[in-house]
């Protein structure tokens, strides 16, 4: 089973279900497909599960709230996000997402929206797609050209539905840290989804938000652990995506020196990629997306790997990474 970690009167579990893949991310995944890995990663312990309206234009939600219905409200958790609000569009009905990346009609659009009326809209409307009454945190998301209206009314908004029960916790979710690190700074948010800055490669951009997180007792969920490939497989190719772009040669060959590192250590590349992370004490969880039950099999195999001191010893010799205590 996967272990929890608690914060917020939260029990989260260590490996997080990232729910994308729910929504046709890349590729048509079917219902069956899609709940069956829902189903595979409650049977490994997986107890967080995170999604978001972008996500296949409320697909994601809309699936994985079906799913979770097999099971006790109160023994997982579930994030999802607010920013990207999903309004009628009837003209483009007969296109699909594919500029997303999602595989999906786009009968709706994303209108980026953190004005309280936006959030209440947003929040109201994931609850019934999700089939729920309250949501245990909501993440405003990729508030990168927002932080404004994300650190004024976005967090004042969010702090009232957590105070009136609606919601669990609040945060952002972003794909960088130093943005998370002023939010924290500067509101009460509870819980912060770093994506791709926190890994093998990156921890540099992440320390102050990891500091001032440990100073404010705010939890860090660690996304994006491969940096969108790179990470993924045992052996680095030649060609590979690294932050959704072709991976520059120097970091090609340095996720190859950490992956020889590895195989010193009797460990492989991905399993490593997903411990990292969770070696912060202020990390409650690394969130992987998962596509159908091999993926989620894979991921927990990763996420449980027995892992020797020696091998972060050495990393961090070689200058890859950072120690907990450097932090």
């Amino acid at each position: 089973m996967i272990p929890v970690r608690m914060h917020s009167g939260l029990d989260i579990s260590i490996l997080g279900m990232g729910c994308a893949q729910l929504g046709n991310l890349g590729s048509v995944l079917t219902d069956e497909e899609a709940e069956a890995s829902v189903r595979a990663a409650w049977d490994a312990g997986i107890r967080y599960f995170d999604t978001a309206p972008h996500y296949g234009l409320g697909l994601s939600e809309r699936r994985l709230g079906r799913a979770l219905a097999a099971y006790p409200r109160d023994e997982y958790v579930l994030s999802t996000k607010v920013g990207r609000l999903l309004v009628p569009s009837p003209a483009t009905a007969h296109l699909r997402d594919l500029d997303n990346l999602f595989d999906v009609p786009s009968d709706v659009r994303r209108v980026y929206d953190l004005s309280r009326d936006g959030i209440l809209r947003s929040v109201e409307a994931s609850l019934d797609r999700l089939g729920l009454d309250r949501v245990d945190v909501v993440y405003m998301h990729d508030p990168d050209a927002h932080f404004e209206a994300a650190r004024t009314t976005g967090a004042q908004t969010l702090s009232g539905l957590r105070d009136e029960g609606v919601i669990g916790a609040y945060g952002a979710g972003m794909n960088q840290a130093g943005m998370l690190a002023d939010l924290i700074e500067q509101t009460d948010t509870d819980i912060v989804m770093c994506a791709g800055r926190l890994t093998l490669l990156e921890q540099g951009a992440s320390v102050r938000m990891l500091r001032l997180a440990r100073e404010r007792g705010v939890a860090v969920v660690a996304a994006a652990v491969y940096n969108s490939g790179l990470l993924a497989r045992d052996s680095v190719p030649d060609r590979v995506s690294y932050d959704y772009a072709d991976a520059p040669q120097d970091i090609v060959e340095r996720a190859r020196d950490i992956e020889r590192i590895c195989r010193a250590h009797g460990t492989t590349l991905p399993s490593a990629a997903v411990q990292y992370p969770l070696r912060m004490p202020q990390v409650v969880s690394a969130v992987v997306g998962m596509r159908g039950v091999h993926q989620v099999t894979e991921a927990v195999t990763r996420a449980t790997a027995s892992i020797p001191e020696s091998l972060w010893t050495a990393l961090e010799q070689a200058g890859h990474i950072l120690s907990p205590e450097s932090i």
